[in-house]
């Protein structure tokens, strides 16, 4: 199974998700080893789900782009991974924009994927170098039976500027060899122009796309790339 993940991070409202669904609709051709995730705002997610529904697109699901760590309680603000489940299959966790604006930390970040787990919502958790392994031991050690790590190099993120294919295969081999039951995506400056050097790499499990999933057509085109290649 490949994965193509749509990180939509703080842009689109409601409305503008259901557009760009109805835009991707037209664009998009499911495969059946494709399984396409996308993350929209906590506020869209409800009546994208529905929108979903009524779209009826193969292969397709949503994820929140965050969980609490703590379980419903007296925790303003945050929003408990059970009320989650019913909307998205997938949750983004541990990203780095997390980490560096809202100051996370690894025990919050195992929190979340226990929260998740309890939840039936896979996690996908970001790690952004071989330094990050640390976490994944510690994630390894708890019972989760689904999980997804998400290669995103601060560099690639702050400032849009993509990992070699050479090195992103580099880092992805030492981590499945690490966790081989984990499939393995990047993300960090992808375009349709340099998704197909990563795929290449046989240890790479999808990608995770950012600001060129903002546009259907964009994101539509890397699936196609990703889809061809299976």
């Amino acid at each position: 199974m490949k994965y193509v993940i749509a990180n939509w991070k703080c842009y689109k409202t409601s409305e503008d998700g259901r557009l760009w669904l109805e835009k991707f609709a037209r664009l998009y051709r499911p495969h059946v080893d494709l399984q396409v995730v996308i993350a929209p705002t906590f506020l869209s997610l409800e009546s994208l789900a529905a929108h979903l529904d009524r779209l009826r697109l193969a292969g397709i699901a949503l994820a929140a782009q965050d969980i609490s760590p703590f379980p419903r309680g007296g925790y303003t603000g945050e929003i408990a991974a059970d009320m989650v489940a019913g909307l998205a299959r997938y949750v983004v966790v541990g990203h780095n924009e997390r980490r560096r604006y809202f100051h996370e930390s690894n025990q919050q970040i195992v929190n979340k994927v226990i929260e998740a787990a309890d939840a039936r919502l896979v996690p996908i958790v970001c790690v952004d170098s071989a330094t990050s392994l640390p976490l994944l031991g510690a994630i390894a050690d708890l019972d989760v039976d689904q999980l997804i790590v998400a290669y995103t190099p601060v560099d690639s993120l702050n400032f849009n500027i993509p990992e070699s294919p050479a090195k992103v295969g580099e880092t992805v081999h030492h981590i499945n060899q690490m966790f081989p039951r984990w499939p393995v995506v990047y993300g960090g400056g992808l375009l349709p122009g340099n998704a197909d050097g990563y795929l290449e790499r046989s240890s790479l499990s999808g990608l995770f796309v950012g600001a060129s999933s903002l546009e259907p057509e964009t994101f539509a085109e890397i699936c196609r790339q990703v889809a061809a290649g299976l």
